[in-house]
Formats: structure tokens, C-alpha cells, sequence
């Protein structure tokens, strides 16, 4: 079991390029997943970390060790560091058996105890019987299991996986996601895991740190951070379906009356600062409810007369475009959809729990 903490607070400047910040970041067990779209940084915050580059400012430390300190001029290496990585292509070497790149790091061990451990963690990640093929020869998912193998043989303080499934096609990615999240449950190693996909922070991560133009501008649980954005941009890069702009037109008892479109929203608003007047109005696709006009529900606050304007499917999901004085999106289960009966122009109601409601005051 290792309790240690990662914390890194440094800055990379590329020459004419962008200024990536790694403002305050802490990695402690389990798994933190570092998020954000294409070109916010991520990958160069793993390889500072990782120590294959080095940033102008700042300090990078593993508990007691001190990895990288600019003042005191302090920069260890990657071996010095004992940092697992799995790069985005797993970066096997392809004339080594499946043994054989696994061992590579194993060079100071003697020849006895290499080869025990090397068939002793194949045998945990179920691919003991392919240590004499080549990569070449190996499946997606295997391929991923070898890198896996290879990072953590020499038993690492720190796991560092750089987007784990974009060299997989997507049928392969559901079913190796679920046995990469085992895996790492089972390693009990710190693990920072960089994706831009919302679906796989969510199914790996427990903590998740949002970058944006290459600023750390959300840190938090998973679940927390990507239901209650603390701005405009973190909504954006966290895919909330709904965004829209409202007006809180009366607050009382820790519940805000917000105008949205044509509408009017109860929302929980014990957080909302006081005296704000405009907001953006966030719901989830997965936290809206339809049904039938005329039946009866208790629970949400929220009722919404809404107009049905286009049905999509979406893998094995259906998004269900509405119009209920403003536009708004829901996610339905296809048997749900097949209840429902939906089609264009279909009249519902709309139910929000006041609760599944966030409300991001605009600055």
C-alpha cells in the first residue's frame, strides 16, 4: 500500500506556443484522471511528471522526494523516479517477445528472479501463454495488457497512462475499460490517467483534474466535478447537455426561482452567492425524466410541458431533442423510448428534481 501524494505545481513554456500550468495538482491513491479536449496540456503534464521533460518554473515532489525544483535546481531523472508510463500507442518494442519487453526494466534483477517476475505478472493480467509472441501478433487489448505489464514490473510508486484506449476500436474499448478499472483497483498504485472522453472519467476515475488551455481550472470527484462545473468552460469541456442563460427572479429557504427561456426552473441554490441575478442554467441529459402528459409524479419539483423536436440514437442510448420554453436534451434507454413512443412533434412532460438543477453564476 503506498500513501504518498504527488503534488506538483510548475509551468512548461513552449517556444511560441502555449504556457501549461500544473497548478496545485495533488495524485494520491487510487485514480485521478487529468481531463480536457485536445491541446489543453495533458500529455505534457504526464511527461514533466514522468520527468521526459522539464519545466522553467516550479516544483514537483512524491511524498518526501523531490523530483524537480527549479530555485533549488533539483531535476531527477525518469529512472530516478520510479514512474510507471504507458504511452498512448504502448510503445512496445516490436522485435521483443511479449517476455522480453515486459523484462526491459528488469535488468538489475538476476536472471532468476526477472524471469519469476516476469511470468508471475503476465500471469495476473491473463497473458502468460503469449510471453513468446510479438507484439505485432497480439490483439489491441493484449497489446494494452503488455504495456500495462511492462510500466509496472519494476513496481512503481507512480502509474502515468496517456489516453489507455486510443490505440483500441470502440467495441474493444467497453469491455477493456472495465478490466483496465479492475486492474488498477487491484495494483493499489497512484495513477494519473489522461483522457479527453467524459464516459471513461467517469467508469476509471475517482478524482479528476479539468484542464483548460492549459490551466488546472476544476479539481474534485469525479461525479462532483462533472455534475457541479464551477464555470461556463469546465460545463463546456465536461459535455452538460444543457446550458443555457437564466435569471433568479427570487431565492428563498436555500431554493432559487431562475427564468430560463420561457420557463421557470426551482433549483437548489444553497451555494449560489448571494444578490446574483444572472446565471447559466446546466442540467444533465441522464437527470432529465419524460413521460406521458397526465400522470402523476410527487418527486421533482420541476414539471415542464415540452415538444418533442428530433429523436437520434446514440449507441445504445436515444437523445431526445425538447423544446420546453427552452431547449433542452435528454438521454432515454431504447426501452424507454419504445414506451414512450416518441416521435417529432410528440407533446410530454418534463421532470427535473430541483436538486439536478446547477446553477453557474456568469462573472
Amino acid at each position: 500500500m503506498n500513501d504518498a501524494i504527488l503534488t506538483a505545481n510548475f509551468q512548461k513554456q513552449f517556444p511560441g506556443g502555449p504556457r501549461i500550468v500544473a497548478d496545485n495538482l495533488r495524485v494520491g491513491r487510487g485514480i485521478t484522471v487529468l481531463f480536457g479536449a485536445s491541446g489543453s496540456g495533458k500529455t505534457t503534464i504526464l511527461h514533466c511528471l514522468a520527468g521526459l521533460e522539464r519545466p522553467q518554473i516550479g516544483t514537483i515532489a512524491f511524498g518526501q522526494e523531490r523530483w524537480f525544483d527549479s530555485a533549488k535546481r533539483v531535476f531527477q531523472p525518469p529512472r530516478k523516479r520510479g514512474v510507471g508510463f504507458v504511452p498512448q500507442d504502448y510503445a512496445l518494442f516490436p522485435h521483443l517477445s511479449v517476455g522480453r519487453n515486459v523484462s526491459y526494466g528488469l535488468q538489475e534483477l538476476a536472471a532468476a528472479e526477472r524471469a519469476s517476475r516476469v511470468t508471475e505478472i503476465l500471469r495476473w493480467l491473463g497473458v502468460e501463454g503469449l510471453a513468446h509472441r510479438l507484439p505485432a501478433e497480439l490483439s489491441g487489448g493484449q497489446q494494452q495488457r503488455v504495456a500495462l505489464a511492462r510500466a509496472v514490473a519494476c513496481r512503481p510508486k507512480l502509474l502515468l497512462l496517456d489516453e489507455p484506449f486510443a490505440a483500441l476500436d470502440l467495441p474493444t474499448r467497453s469491455r477493456v475499460r472495465g478490466e483496465l478499472r479492475q486492474l488498477l483497483r487491484q495494483l493499489d498504485i497512484p495513477t494519473l490517467l489522461v483522457t479527453h472522453d467524459r464516459l471513461e472519467a467517469l467508469a476509471l476515475g475517482d478524482e479528476v483534474v479539468v484542464l483548460h488551455e492549459g490551466l488546472n481550472v476544476q479539481q474534485g470527484p469525479v461525479h462532483e466535478v462533472f455534475s457541479r462545473p464551477v464555470s461556463l468552460a469546465v460545463a463546456e469541456i465536461a459535455a452538460v447537455e444543457t446550458i443555457q442563460p437564466g435569471r433568479v427572479l427570487t431565492t428563498r429557504d436555500g431554493l432559487a426561482t431562475v427564468a430560463v427561456g420561457a420557463a421557470r426552473l426551482v433549483v437548489l441554490a444553497v451555494d449560489l452567492p448571494p444578490e446574483t441575478s444572472e446565471v447559466y442554467v446546466c442540467i444533465r441529459a441522464e437527470d432529465v425524466s419524460l413521460m406521458r402528459p397526465g400522470k402523476f409524479e410527487s418527486s421533482p419539483r420541476n414539471r415542464l410541458a415540452a415538444t418533442v423536436r428530433a429523436v437520434a440514437r446514440e449507441g445504445p442510448l436515444v437523445r431526445v431533442n425538447l423544446d420546453c420554453g427552452f431547449p433542452l436534451t435528454a438521454l432515454l434507454t431504447e426501452p424507454a423510448r419504445e414506451e414512450l413512443a416518441l416521435c417529432e412533434g410528440m407533446e410530454l412532460l418534463v421532470l427535473i428534481k430541483a436538486s439536478q438543477v446547477h446553477l453557474i453564476p456568469l462573472s
